[in-house]
């Protein structure tokens, strides 16, 4: 009985809860439950920054070990998640730079894997076509996200795939909540303009009767007024962007 007290208790406990034992007691137990709770997040927040799964498997343990080291570094007035997130970010930039010193590219990482084992993270649909589709645009977005600075990339991934709030990822990156607003923007822009040609090829590849005949109406209308036709709106395509993000 005294047993189940306990864990009822340990299950209970808030994170920071649960990492004031850790600090002052060296409570393993404590510290499983962290683990437990986010060590699935922090796999996703690597591979997205990386765009390797084998990478992002390493870089979580390496979080949690940095985590238990600099243990009596927490304050205890500070939010655990933020701390978290601000360790395993870290431990992703320094990944990165290492690569960039080799002179490879995070998208080159996983070319050997399938599609399905590339899009791990995309989210279920209901039917096997719905599902392609969206593991195929899924897949798009995160090689997109790859191209993106460091700066741009941790905001958007922290904002729509972690769903933190502007003032979450302000406290996890140390930087003014309008900077974080403004980095999202950009961002955003920046995925667009790398997504829109291949999400417009899709298009084409699947309808080419109608991409066919937007071509002939964009030809006919450049040859009247001289100007390029268009024939997915630009936000159009940015509703687009931000439905596979969500």
């Amino acid at each position: 009985m005294r047993k189940m007290n306990f864990l009822s208790a340990l299950f209970s406990m808030t994170d920071e809860q649960a990492m004031w034992r850790v600090q002052t007691q060296e409570d393993h137990h404590a510290f499983a439950q962290l683990v437990e709770r986010w060590e699935e997040p922090l796999r996703r927040l690597c591979a997205r920054m990386t765009g390797d799964t084998h990478r992002a498997e390493d870089l979580k343990q390496e979080a949690f070990a940095r985590v238990f080291e600099k243990r009596k570094s927490f304050q205890p007035n500070a939010r655990f998640s933020t701390w978290l997130w601000r360790i395993a970010l870290n431990l992703c930039y320094d990944e990165l730079r290492r690569i960039n010193r080799r002179g490879e590219s995070p998208l080159d990482a996983d070319e050997s894997e399938s599609i399905a084992a590339r899009c791990e993270f995309a989210a279920e649909t209901p039917t096997p076509d719905a599902q392609l589709a969206g593991q195929e645009e899924g897949e798009l977005v995160r090689r997109a996200l790859l191209r993106l600075p460091e700066i741009y990339r941790s905001v958007l991934v922290l904002r729509h795939y972690e769903n933190l709030k502007l003032r979450e990822i302000a406290e996890v990156l140390e930087i003014p909540e309008g900077t974080v607003n403004s980095r999202i923007a950009e961002g955003l822009a920046r995925l667009t303009r790398i997504l829109e040609p291949q999400f417009d090829d899709r298009q084409g590849r699947a309808n080419p009767m109608h991409s066919n005949a937007a071509a002939n109406a964009g030809r006919r209308t450049g040859s009247a007024s001289g100007s390029q036709d268009i024939s997915a709106p630009a936000s159009r395509r940015g509703l687009q962007l931000q439905k596979v993000l969500l």
